[in-house]
């Protein structure tokens, strides 16, 4: 038994990886493979769409699956999960994301190798604060020490994780461009331009990386990377508008374009 299982229950709604233990004539037993010691029921109706003439062409014994919890009835213990009500897209989405929190759970044992209770504590906590392991791990990875702030863990816990995450976790980000035009009739025009390109430079925001190109007079091409598209866009526009606010007040113009 994985030691980076959760205790607690399943909530109506969530999507869950089980492992079908047995088949019966009116359903299938499993074990849910991301709670510790929990077992639930997939009804034969709940187990695909349509009459089913015999229940082993849908599910097996070994097989893994992903279910929705149906219901929860913590005083028999007793689930109901429907496998027929997950579409591919979820079933693959939650197989990756479980994977992924597997994966972390390694990286959290080596971390805490001969230190059981600690492990169970930090686990715990994280998982509390962003119902994932590896959510955890890819915040850490953005936001360093600051995504730890006020959950009750230790300097050094926090220290390690800060540092898991940045060896493990690769950052998302996005890639965007645009152009901007700029005329000046100064007779130090290209002086105006490079002062005006380096306003825009002037970013302060350690998540974006900005480069220009010069693509052939008069344009220019802003590439942005930035952890989302949100940051993205709002940071190419402002490197933009900075820009061609310095040309404008320096008798020039400048001009931007969104590249499609």
């Amino acid at each position: 038994m994985s030691s980076m299982q959760r205790e607690g229950w399943p909530e109506p709604g969530d999507l869950v990886v089980c492992t079908v233990s047995q088949v019966v004539d009116f359903g299938a037993f499993v074990t849910m493979d991301e709670y510790e010691g929990k077992q639930g029921l997939i009804h034969i109706s709940e187990v695909a769409s349509g009459w089913i003439k015999y229940i082993r062409d849908h599910v097996r014994e070994g097989q893994k699956i992903v279910c929705k919890v149906l219901s929860v009835d913590r005083a028999r213990h007793h689930i109901d999960l429907s496998l027929k009500d997950v579409n591919e897209h979820q079933r693959r989405e939650k197989i990756q994301e479980w994977k992924a929190d597997q994966k972390s759970g390694k990286w959290l044992q080596m971390a805490y190798d001969g230190r059981p209770e600690d492990l169970k504590h930090v686990a715990d906590v994280l998982v509390a604060n962003f119902n994932s392991l590896y959510l955890a791990f890819e915040e850490a990875a953005v936001e360093g020490s600051n995504a730890f702030k006020d959950m009750g863990l230790t300097e050094e816990d926090v220290r390690l994780l800060e540092t898991l995450a940045k060896e493990n976790v690769k950052i998302p980000s996005v890639e965007i461009s645009g152009y901007v035009d700029m005329t000046s009739p100064a007779p130090d025009g290209i002086e105006v331009i490079k002062k005006a390109l380096k306003q825009a430079k002037r970013i302060k925001d350690k998540d974006v990386t900005l480069t220009m190109t010069y693509v052939g007079a008069p344009r220019y091409r802003l590439h942005v990377t930035a952890p989302d598209y949100k940051h993205a866009e709002s940071a190419l526009k402002k490197s933009a508008q900075s820009v061609i606010k310095y040309m404008e007040q320096h008798g020039g113009e400048g001009t931007f374009l969104r590249e499609a």
